[in-house]
């Protein structure tokens, strides 16, 4: 379910056409990691020497206590309002990097379904762009995730950008 969006682009007329008309739409995960940063970053200077545009995803999570309706309530709250902390300020970077004003999207659920759910539904989406984790023994939860199962149905292509780059490094990349 989508709790809110703003989109800053006309809809695309050929919204179940895998060919798209318009400018790359690159879709990036906010959360609170360094590699969020780095995604964010690399996703931005992108569409900048594209023409492209930037979508910010957040999803905010919290614990299910359906027995006690009021605590569920002030949890799911707090999450949402976490989620919107954290995609502003990825929003706020996003437009002093490169003048954009990025798509925000905050989503309740798991961060894998949520985010094969808005690929589904968002036809505008071109690429997925993630950072690999630090760890040298996974490349993170997310990476993992949506690179095994949750990439089943995936019909567009993911970026995994390695999370040690410099701010230079990938201006220089991207």
């Amino acid at each position: 379910m989508i709790v809110q969006q703003n989109t800053t682009a006309e809809p695309n007329k050929e919204r179940n056409s895998v060919h798209r008309q318009g400018p790359r739409k690159f879709l990036v995960i906010v959360d609170n990691t360094p590699e969020s940063r780095v995604a964010v970053r690399f996703a931005t200077r992108r569409a900048q020497h594209t023409g492209g545009r930037v979508t910010l995803l957040c999803v905010a999570q919290h614990d299910d206590f359906q027995q006690w309706r009021g605590v569920e309530e002030l949890m799911r709250d707090e999450a949402h309002r976490e989620a919107e902390n954290l995609i502003y300020e990825a929003a706020k970077a996003v437009n002093e990097i490169s003048g954009i004003l990025p798509e925000l999207v905050i989503l309740h659920g798991q961060t894998a379904e949520c985010l094969v759910e808005l690929i589904k539904s968002d036809r505008e989406i071109s690429i997925l762009v993630l950072a690999a984790g630090a760890s040298k023994e996974t490349p993170g939860p997310l990476v993992s995730s949506f690179l095994g199962g949750a990439a089943g149905g995936n019909r567009i292509p993911v970026t995994i950008v390695p999370s040690a780059l410099s701010d230079t490094e990938i201006d220089s990349l991207a």
